[in-house]
């Protein structure tokens, strides 16, 4: 609710699947080669030539549909889409209108701690266009690249269910990481990989949905929320004043926060969809569709909820872990060893192995890092053969080398003391020695005890267990 007004909110996600080739042609599909090289008669739309369905679109296609709980539909068409833009070249582009490859489904999202299920109206397929290049040295025209032209797409719509800018953010921010799980897409914005358009509209309470307009092609999901923030008080200014909101599409200007009109809102019937001649009846027979259901691996929403129920995790935790496939191994391959909590592994994972990460630029693969080894880390930490400091030290050795936790325990001298009369020793030099802390210490000063551990500490070079040091100079000083 913002200012009295319920906000709705319906997202148009486009997903540029990573195929080897393009949608419609043999063409290579690869991002930032040398302008324009990448181009046929086909994707360039020259008269007379004829696409052909690259099969494997189809396959990442009906397996985002599963991933979203999708029905999908075994047999469905292509249709011809005509618009003219300059980076279109035959003014109409192949999509699919009203069967679309992935019917109905949804996706489960947590939202401040509570779980939020935002419907899926469909995934279609369709290509992706090509695209307009803008600069000052063009002395005032644009160019085109048509590398982009044939680049296979899923869009994936979303019912209008969400109703905040931050359960957009959640909600683009799931569908990212399934793309990344199911392998199907680099989600890389920057390169244009993901991007989405955004619908928005506002009401009062009981009132039925307001007019809505269309944001199109926002590249990121902090400028989606920004879009969404403007549109929102745009619109209930514009009621406000006693206006009337206009269906349109508008452009987000990301640098001057706001959003501008590009042109009235075109309906299905602007577009004259109709069967693409040139292309089959889709048929996927259901022994595949069953296969491709079988390759789906738990997705990260699901295992933030998991995280979240089953091993205590806060939601910020849970999200980091769930939302990279390496790390997620990691954790749910120690935490099958079922011998400490997770918090003894998230320690690690997100503190000391997410650091060398960051500062090495190496991903978890690059290291010698494995669950048997953590968790024999986390063993000896918790069995005090080691100190947390020690611990340290044997996790940078085992991020480079391939090397068992014990003997580098005894490499480098990291086992602690734990013997009582040995520790016994260490605290009467230390006591004899510190005479005005001990004094301190019996006149109330709490602190000294502290000073005292660490004198303790220091005498045995880090290799007495603190816990019993403390326990026996407590019961020194009476």
């Amino acid at each position: 609710m913002v200012k009295g007004y319920e906000v709705v909110i319906g997202l148009e996600t486009h997903a540029e699947l990573n195929t080897e080739s393009k949608i419609y042609c043999d063409c290579k599909n690869q991002f930032g080669l040398e302008v324009n090289s990448q181009v046929c008669p086909i994707c360039m739309g020259m008269p007379g030539t004829l696409p052909t369905l690259n099969e494997k679109v189809v396959d990442y296609a009906i397996r985002m549909g599963h991933a979203l709980n999708c029905e999908i539909n075994r047999v469905c068409k292509q249709d011809r889409k005509n618009y003219f833009y300059p980076d279109l070249p035959k003014a109409y582009q192949i999509s699919q209108a009203e069967v679309p490859l992935c019917g109905k489904g949804y996706v489960d999202i947590l939202v401040d701690g509570e779980e939020r299920r935002i419907g899926i109206t469909r995934i279609h397929i369709e290509e992706d266009a090509g695209k307009l290049l803008h600069s000052d040295k063009f002395h005032g025209v644009s160019l085109v690249d048509l590398n982009r032209c044939g680049v296979p797409l899923i869009e994936i719509v979303s019912e209008p269910d969400m109703r905040s800018s931050q359960e957009a953010k959640v909600y683009l921010e799931t569908l990212k990481s399934i793309l990344q799980y199911l392998g199907i897409c680099d989600c890389k914005m920057q390169e244009g990989s993901i991007r989405c358009d955004v619908n928005v509209s506002v009401h009062k309470p009981g009132e039925p949905f307001g007019t809505r307009s269309e944001m199109k092609n926002v590249n990121s999901f902090s400028a989606a929320v920004r879009g969404i923030d403007y549109e929102v008080e745009r619109q209930i200014a514009v009621l406000e004043a006693g206006g009337k909101v206009e269906q349109e599409t508008r452009r987000w200007d990301d640098e001057k926060g706001m959003s501008i009109p590009m042109r009235s809102k075109e309906d299905a019937q602007d577009y004259r969809y109709f069967p693409e001649p040139d292309l089959l009846t889709i048929v996927v027979e259901q022994e595949r569709v069953d296969e491709l259901k079988k390759s789906i691996p738990e997705l990260p929403n699901v295992k933030i909820l998991r995280y979240v129920k089953k091993f205590g995790l806060n939601i910020k935790d849970a999200t980091f872990i769930a939302e990279s496939v390496s790390l997620a191994k990691l954790f749910d391959d120690c935490m099958a060893k079922d011998k400490f909590p997770a918090k003894c592994y998230t320690t690690w994972i997100l503190g000391d192995l997410v650091k060398y990460m960051n500062a090495t630029g190496k991903t978890l693969e690059d290291t010698k890092l494995t669950a048997d080894n953590l968790t024999d880390l986390v063993a000896a930490i918790e069995a005090k053969t080691i100190s947390n400091a020690g611990g340290k030290k044997v996790f940078a050795v085992l991020l480079e080398e391939d090397k068992k936790v014990s003997d580098i325990i005894k490499e480098q001298g990291l086992a602690q003391v734990s013997d009582d009369s040995a520790l016994e020793k260490i605290a009467d030099e230390v006591l004899a020695s510190n005479e005005k802390s001990v004094n301190d210490y019996k006149g109330g000063k709490t602190n000294a005890l502290g000073y005292l551990v660490g004198q303790c500490m220091k005498a045995s070079k880090g290799k007495a267990n603190p816990g019993k040091m403390k326990e026996i100079i407590l019961a020194k000083l009476g």
